[in-house]
């Protein structure tokens, strides 16, 4: 057994070309899906981060348990199945709620974990003052998240330094360094294209934004709101693409 699992966090379906969706620039998912299964009755259960992954390990729904939470005592994860019989497991994420109080117990299962940090939110860089930061409508501008989104992205100026690029450059080392061996399970996964939706101009030049009539009916909100649907989101989601073909 060699297998390989990629996830995106928060790809919606409804911007895939595997699924419809003819105005987003992500050719690779389209070649990928002439050669593989697409599913159209697949369904997540509880779908935030943390209740998600549990349902993952478990294969049981979270909500009908509890909220957001670790990997209980009395859990069964699937992950450590398949170490206790021979398959090894090897996580590459940048998924910074690993770490954080309810988020703990899902990297030991497996017998070796890569963290890139720098993601969203994630305290990373050590800052005292406030970063500058444009104005915003968000309600979580006053928070330690918001905080450290905003330092991160000091340190991340390039696609060479995005944590996306740098957490498939993990699993794809995993798989050079592997590939001659059998019974192994690798599982990337990469926060984007969860919010904050950041990511190299270059990507942005990509998208041919879609016009919104000017009215003064029009709410700011809705403006930003219509921003980011058609062009900060599509754009990432082209950066999505762009490593998915490094496979």
């Amino acid at each position: 057994m060699r297998a390989i699992m990629l996830m995106f966090d928060s790809l919606n379906r409804h911007f895939l070309p595997n699924y419809g969706c003819d105005w987003t620039i992500m050719p690779n998912f389209q070649r990928l899906g002439e050669r593989t299964l697409t599913f159209d009755r697949f369904y997540a259960g509880s779908l935030p981060c943390m209740p998600a992954r549990r349902e993952l390990h478990t294969g049981r729904y979270n909500f009908l348990h509890t909220s957001w939470s670790p990997m209980q005592p009395f859990d069964e994860s699937v992950i450590s199945r398949l170490s206790e019989n021979g398959i090894y497991t090897h996580l590459a994420t940048d998924h910074f709620h690993y770490w954080e109080d309810g988020g703990s117990c899902y990297m030991t299962k497996y017998n070796s974990h890569e963290m890139i940090r720098g993601q969203q939110g994630d305290p990373w860089k050590g800052q005292v003052p406030w970063p500058d930061f444009p104005d915003t409508l968000a309600r979580r501008k006053t928070s330690e998240n918001w905080r450290h989104d905003w330092i991160n992205r000091q340190f991340i100026t390039s696609e060479e330094e995005m944590p996306q690029k740098k957490t498939v450059d993990c699993g794809l080392d995993f798989i050079e360094r592997n590939a001659s061996y059998d019974n192994w399970f690798l599982q990337i996964e990469v926060f984007d294209p969860h919010e904050p939706f950041y990511t190299q101009q270059e990507y942005k030049n990509l998208v041919k934004p879609k016009s919104l009539a000017s009215s003064s009916e029009i709410s700011r909100p809705s403006k930003i709101a219509f921003k980011i649907r058609s062009r900060f989101r599509p754009a990432f989601l082209s950066a999505c693409s762009i490593n998915v073909c490094r496979f």
